[in-house]
């Protein structure tokens, strides 16, 4: 599939011409890999296929290969966490097949019962398909949110140090109260343009170890620009399923992000999986809600994730305990301790 190739050369590989036309019916091996695999696990290890190319690909370094069959030794391969590529046609129904034979019919002439078959084939194949597509759908889904959080927050990524740059002392007095200290390892969640790493760096020292992670790869490009990645590991990563092992984490920063996630109750279980017992939490805003929510011409949100009748509960349920609520005029500081 052409769609194959094309994310195969974007992400590095190469695509060429295959060894002769391959049309028609016919079956895929999966791959050990493909039982892990969030699209393909639990699919049989043959899978009967409509295939149509001839053209084949070279996946990129670090792929992994999911799919096989003796005529293409990559039939599905899957890039970082959330790319796929098929050479075969999982998507196709009766009119498709039709559709490709009326478009193809020298191709369609060369594969026997292409047409015939197909009622057959297709009801064998349905489930599985929408296993697949199912799975797709639901991770599109999940993911709206980032997008919509970097569609954002790109365009404002060049000018947003500037625009802010007053807010540099109350992150420091922020970060001074969360009680980190030398050789810890610690993460700015939501880091933006990086604002509060030179503080988080100065509270572990030399030593320590300081993590700078957002959604927005334009703001982790910012903070470069003004020199936080000498300050910090800048790692452009999802807030609620974070790439750190579990207790591998003495305190979290975190400054406005509560209030993006389309889910902050999972995120704060995340955010206890990767600290360590007695490790901490601060949530921060250099605005207090009533002042936020006054400058957007709306009302106190009772739903609002910060209000203590919400955040409390929640950060309880997370295996977090919460030891200091601070909801000022000009400020929002909320800090807890992870228990067990």
């Amino acid at each position: 599939m052409l769609g194959a190739q094309l994310l195969a050369v974007a992400a590095g590989g190469s695509a060429r011409p295959g060894n002769g036309l391959q049309v028609g019916w016919a079956p895929v091996r999966m791959a050990s890999a493909a039982a892990g695999d969030l699209l393909f696990a639990g699919i049989p290890e043959r899978l009967r296929v409509l295939h149509w190319h001839g053209d084949t690909l070279d996946p990129p370094a670090g792929a992994v290969t999911l799919a096989s069959c003796d005529r293409c030794p990559v039939q599905a391969f899957r890039v970082g966490a959330a790319a796929w590529g098929l050479q075969f046609h999982l998507e196709v129904d009766a009119a498709a097949v039709d559709a490709f034979a009326t478009a193809f019919p020298d191709d369609a002439a060369a594969a026997p019962g292409l047409c015939e078959d197909a009622l057959e084939e297709l009801a064998v194949l349905a489930p599985h398909r929408a296993r697949v597509l199912d799975r797709f759908a639901a991770l599109v889904a999940g993911r709206a949110a980032y997008t919509s959080t970097r569609t954002f927050f790109t365009p404002r990524a060049e000018t947003w140090e500037e625009r802010f740059a007053a807010d540099g002392p109350v992150y420091a007095a922020a970060v001074a109260r969360m009680g980190i200290g030398a050789g810890q390892t610690v993460v700015d969640l939501g880091c933006g343009t990086g604002r509060a790493l030179p503080a988080l760096r100065a509270g572990v020292g030399d030593k320590g170890v300081v993590l700078g992670v957002d959604v927005t790869a334009a703001m982790l490009d910012a903070a470069a620009r003004h020199g936080r990645d000498e300050l910090a590991a800048l790692l452009l990563a999802d807030a609620c399923h974070l790439p750190l092992p579990s207790g591998s984490v003495d305190g979290i920063f975190s400054a406005g992000l509560i209030n993006h996630l389309p889910e902050p109750a999972p995120a704060l279980g995340e955010w206890a999986r990767v600290t360590a017992p007695g490790g901490t939490l601060l949530l921060f805003h250099p605005s207090g809600r009533v002042e936020r929510a006054a400058r957007h011409g709306r009302p106190l949100d009772p739903d609002d994730p910060l209000a203590e009748t919400n955040l409390r509960p929640a950060l309880d349920a997370a295996g977090w305990r919460l030891a200091h609520y601070e909801d000022a005029r000009h400020h929002f500081l909320a800090r807890a301790v992870r228990v067990g």
